[in-house]
């Protein structure tokens, strides 16, 4: 039997006290480790706060240079965007639209700024109407009598609308520029989903004209769809012509001659894209990035340390000196903004994404807020799910109920469930060429017994009723179960004329005209009363606090509601964006390497329509088939 030795007093004191300096010693490193991880983070503060914006001086040129699409709302949070910007990681980046607005106004009046110059070529994807109000701004600097000068090497047609507006446009003459008019071409996947694959895809809609869900169930697009899209495609594409011709001093039979004409012109100009460019007196001449930047040094303030030669700040920097005339204590009354951008989903959702619960609660936030007088629901979304849109227009409706007048003002596109969350606004406001309308319904179900007999796997099983497992994706759809569904979409059908007959004050057979999921432009919706006025975010804030009766602009404050960044997030983007920080991020090796593992990259289009398809088809709680009111109808 082994016998458990025991320790004598005097051991059992030294162990008692070596226990007692082994805490203490643990205690004191404790102490000293929290408070160095203190003084650093002390130490950050100070640096983030000392690398603030550098001194503007007299006679500086303003460029503005756009990495990404213009966007209503960053998709990314701040921390994220800062380390990006601060190791030179532009994928993408993204740029606000109220940003370069801002910019744009406060470089009009600004006395220091001499010149704009504007680099285009990295602008991305953005829609006519953001790109309009950017024009507009544009426009009101020059003619505010500053000189705004553009330059490009290789301009898309979007990127020449804004460049379009400057005083002189100077392209690379190894460049390119060519105008070509609006296309809207999608990939269509019925005979890979049904033919190749064996997944049978079940569309339940109302109105022919509801095209959104046509790519997984034909193999090209419908008459129907055609000649609505070329409808209010040509309105737009006339207007473009029409806001560069105006730019340029030109005709705009003119220009569209010299689109039409494109092969001859070319091969006249012996393939010369950019002479070809000067010729049609789109462009005022042809120089390269240095020769642009020597004649702008001679003009203005010259500056060796630039990277082109003049005085200079960047937009980022100048965002920074309008930002900071900002009162974080401002007592006056608030004009609340509440940005509704992308698709529309069930739930919370991050920026970027309008989700039914996550909007809901910020338009509910505005309406408990006391400061809050008015508000502007900013609209850029395809549409999606019904009953999400539904939450929003509830809140909407509460917000009015309340007291506190809603204008909507639509951006790039407010279609289907993007119309559905406007519609009960006090006025509606778009530019002509938003894309809006789109009141339609669908639903989509795949089935799958097809796609499993190639694998050899057959589902099989009993239920109780005829019904039981009916919506069970593994097995055939029964027609009576069509049926159901299909009564369900026409009841939101009913649903969404219903309300938007209400909302417009027009009778159902009215609005059930200009419904049937059928697209329109701006000025086409305007016409057919589904839209009251044109202007861009500016005019629907002058509306709604005159509505509020908030007097003058400057005797009340206007005020975006968002969701908060985490306080790590807010700290790092502040570290990140001080020229200490964004200094040491870019000489990190190993940050360096965290953004090249890290950081996301986009996707391409088809697996986009693939996943909406996905999204389409997950189970709604008491429902038969998930409603939705979608539109892809994007340029």
């Amino acid at each position: 039997m082994n016998s458990v030795s025991r320790r004598g007093p005097i051991a059992e004191f030294f162990v008692g006290l070596w226990g007692v300096m082994n805490f203490t010693r643990r205690l004191i490193l404790n102490i000293l480790f929290f408070g160095l991880l203190l003084l650093f983070v002390v130490l950050l503060l100070a640096i983030a706060g000392a690398g603030g914006t550098k001194p503007l001086q007299d006679n500086t040129a303003l460029v503005i240079e756009p990495t990404g699409p213009l966007v209503e709302q960053f998709s990314s949070d701040p921390a994220q965007r800062a380390f990006k910007h601060a190791i030179g990681d532009r994928d993408g980046d993204e740029i606000q639209l109220r940003d370069v607005l801002r910019v744009l106004d406060a470089a009009k009046d600004d006395k220091r700024i001499e010149r704009v110059v504007l680099k285009l070529d990295r602008l991305q994807g953005s829609g006519m109407a953001s790109l309009r109000e950017v024009a507009a701004a544009i426009a009101r600097v020059k003619a505010s009598g500053k000189e705004v000068v553009a330059y490009g090497e290789m301009l898309d047609q979007k990127q020449y609308l804004l460049a379009a507006q400057a005083s002189e446009v100077y392209l690379d003459p190894m460049g390119g520029m060519l105008l070509e008019g609006l296309g809207r071409y999608r990939s269509y996947y019925r005979e890979g989903l049904q033919d190749k694959l064996g997944v049978d895809v079940h569309l339940f809609k109302v109105g022919e004209y509801k095209s959104a869900a046509e790519p997984y169930v034909l193999d090209a697009a419908s008459p129907e769809a055609k000649e609505a899209d070329l409808f209010w495609m040509n309105d737009v594409w006339q207007r473009y012509l029409a806001d560069v011709a105006k730019a340029r001093k030109l005709d705009p039979a003119k220009v569209a001659e010299g689109i039409d004409q494109l092969p001859a012109g070319i091969a006249a100009a012996q393939g010369d894209i950019a002479k070809y460019a000067l010729q049609q007196k789109l462009v005022d001449g042809l120089k390269t990035a240095e020769e642009v930047g020597d004649m702008l040094a001679e003009r203005g303030a010259g500056d060796n340390d630039a990277e082109d030669g003049y005085r200079q700040v960047s937009f980022d920097d100048y965002l920074g000196h309008v930002n900071s005339r900002a009162n974080p204590v401002d007592p006056r009354p608030q004009v609340a903004v509440v940005v509704a951008e992308g698709e529309i989903a069930g739930g919370e959702q991050p920026p970027g994404q309008i989700g039914g619960e996550s909007t809901a609660e910020l338009l509910r936030d505005a309406r408990e807020d006391d400061h809050v007088k008015a508000l502007v629901l900013r609209v850029d979304s395809p549409g999606g799910e019904v009953f999400a849109s539904e939450q929003i227009r509830r809140e909407v409706a509460a917000l009015k109920k309340a007291g506190k007048p809603v204008v909507v003002s639509m951006g790039d596109l407010a279609a289907s469930g993007g119309y559905w969350i406007s519609m009960n606004a006090d006025k509606i406001y778009a530019d002509e060429s938003t894309i809006t309308g789109s009141i339609g319904i669908f639903g989509l179900i795949p089935t799958f017994p097809r796609a499993l007999d190639k694998i050899g796997v057959h589902s099989d099983g009993v239920g109780t009723t005829k019904f039981a497992g009916a919506f069970d994706v593994t097995r055939p759809l029964q027609p009576e179960v069509g049926q159901v569904i299909q009564t369900v979409i026409d009841k939101g059908y009913r649903d969404f004329t219903g309300r938007v007959a209400a909302a417009r004050k027009r009778s159902v057979e009215q609005i059930d005209e200009v419904a049937r999921g059928r697209v329109w432009s701006g000025a086409q919706a305007k016409e057919r009363g589904l839209v009251d006025g044109f202007g861009g975010l500016q005019v629907a804030i002058d509306d709604v606090a005159q509505r509020a009766k908030l007097g003058k602009p400057g005797s009340y404050r206007v005020r975006y509601i968002e969701k908060e960044a985490p306080p790590f997030s807010q700290f790092f983007s502040s570290f990140a964006e001080s020229r200490i920080g964004a200094y040491w991020l870019q000489k990190s090796d190993f940050m360096q390497g965290v953004a090249q593992v890290l950081l996301p990259h986009a996707m391409p289009q088809a697996a986009q329509d693939l996943r909406f398809l996905q999204s389409a088809i997950q189970p709604t709680r008491g429902v038969p088939v998930k409603s939705l009111a979608y539109c892809f109808c994007g340029l």
